[in-house]
């Protein structure tokens, strides 16, 4: 039996450094816990690269060339925004559809054709009309004077793009069929090639490619979209990239109409801010200006009827494959 004398030895030697040493390592446990915790609240939430598809001389390349919409998006977690850009409205919607970009601007027609081969998109918005921003082109001295004249002729065109639709429209309003011409499905650089070589006897085309032909191409206005399409811009988003993002969404509108308010009032700058970046001469593109707008609008029921209207004769033509419902794809922010 050990005596009382050892006892207490026992616990000044050995049992209180122990219990010590264990006050110390749960005090620092307790240090450390918190300091994870802090840092866990501190944290920056993970940083978003933006990936915004945009066509040649549209409103997202102005909004690029006015250079704000970084500044304005760093608030809202966006690190960093790639701008790729596309000739045309359908194969920036298959990059939309692979989930390679993540907003994109198009034409009336490429919305309608992707919905219906089930590209995860929503309408996020859309411009005013800018009715006199596309045309069907033949050259000067054609001998084609009408619309009717087309009959049996090759027409070049981007396949589901909105020079598809226009050409759609122009024959129907001159009591022709589609089945009554030739379209040759081709890039909007192939096609001016082909109209410039005279291999197709006319085409449809939007600006600035529509401009720089009557410019450089020899290029006559065989009719204009006016009083034809609509021919707005809209806006599309990926499904899960809007939901997850809604701030941003907005962020683009806001900044994109901002900078359309501006474009109104100054098409001469807007030229030479974009000349330089464009390699298209200052003079065509204050053509261009003047005859579109850059507006970014939430979607109303009229441009929903007007996108319906496209889906209706789309399949009837068997364009696409089956009927859709536009208000379907219809983005419906929550604040």
């Amino acid at each position: 039996m050990w005596s009382k004398r050892w006892v207490r030895r026992y616990v000044l030697l050995f049992a209180l450094p122990l219990a010590l040493s264990l006050l110390v390592v749960a005090c620092i446990g307790k240090v450390s816990n918190a300091q994870s915790v802090r840092v866990a609240q501190s944290s920056p939430s993970p940083s978003i690269v933006l990936r915004i598809g945009h066509q040649k001389f549209d409103p997202l390349t102005l909004v690029k060339a006015k250079g704000n919409l970084k500044t304005r998006l760093k608030a809202l977690g966006v690190s960093s925004i790639e701008w790729i850009e596309f000739q045309s409205g359908p194969p920036m919607l298959e990059a939309l559809n692979a989930g390679s970009i993540d907003i994109a601007r198009t034409g009336d027609t490429p919305p309608v054709i992707a919905q219906a081969a089930g590209v995860p998109l929503v309408y996020v918005g859309g411009s005013d009309p800018k009715d006199k921003s596309s045309a069907i082109l033949v050259k000067k001295n054609s001998p084609i004077k009408s619309v009717k004249d087309l009959k049996g002729k090759t027409v070049a065109l981007a396949k589901s793009s909105s020079a598809h639709y226009l050409v759609v429209k122009a024959l129907e309003k001159a009591g022709l069929s589609w089945g009554d011409i030739k379209p040759a499905y081709l890039s909007p650089a192939d096609a001016r090639a082909a109209f410039e070589q005279g291999s197709v006897d006319a085409w449809g085309i939007w600006d600035p490619y529509y401009a720089i032909a009557q410019s450089q191409a020899n290029a006559r206005v065989l009719v204009d979209s006016q009083q034809l399409v609509k021919n707005r811009d809209f806006f599309l988003g990926y499904q899960s990239f809007v939901t997850k993002y809604p701030k941003i969404i907005k962020a683009i509108q806001q900044e994109t109409q901002t900078v359309s308010n501006w474009a109104k009032n100054n098409p001469k700058q807007v030229a030479q801010l974009l000349s330089p970046l464009l390699k298209i001469e200052p003079s065509i593109l204050e053509v261009v200006t003047k005859r579109r707008n850059y507006s970014f609008k939430p979607i109303t029921p009229e441009m929903v009827a007007e996108q319906q209207a496209i889906a209706n004769t789309f399949y009837r033509l068997k364009i696409i494959p089956k009927s859709i419902k536009v208000q379907d794809a219809i983005w419906k922010p929550s604040t």
